[in-house]
């Protein structure tokens, strides 16, 4: 289970790092995703900064498991909020928090199991 956990860490870090860049470097393909679901340039800044913060997290959770848990409860939270944020907006583009969201409760899930 620790071998799991560490890996679906490392691939959830991975991915919130990635999106939270995006954002921060404010990619043209994802400021259009943003503005559908009505997020502003100033709170896109802050949700690239918690992903790349959730990041950091999971991985220093690999050597703290207490802190990839709390990383790991934000993801699942920030993805959740993100998924009803694209329903509330009518934007069927949500594969992306959707998948995101799976991962993060996944990892999750391992991370609680392996303590």
């Amino acid at each position: 289970m620790h071998i799991a956990a560490v890996v679906l860490s490392l691939v959830l870090a991975l991915a919130m790092l990635g999106s939270g860049i995006m954002k921060l470097v404010r990619n043209p393909k994802i400021v259009a995703s943003m503005e559908a679901v009505h997020v502003s340039p100033a709170q896109m800044i802050v949700l690239g900064l918690l992903e790349v913060a959730a990041a950091v997290g999971l991985v220093v959770g690999l050597w703290w498991v207490p802190l990839a848990i709390a990383a790991a409860i934000g993801a699942v939270v920030y993805f959740a909020g993100a998924v009803v944020a694209h329903l509330r907006a009518h934007d069927r583009e949500l594969q992306g928090a959707a998948v995101l969201l799976v991962l993060s409760v996944a990892t999750l899930v391992v991370l609680l199991l392996a303590r």
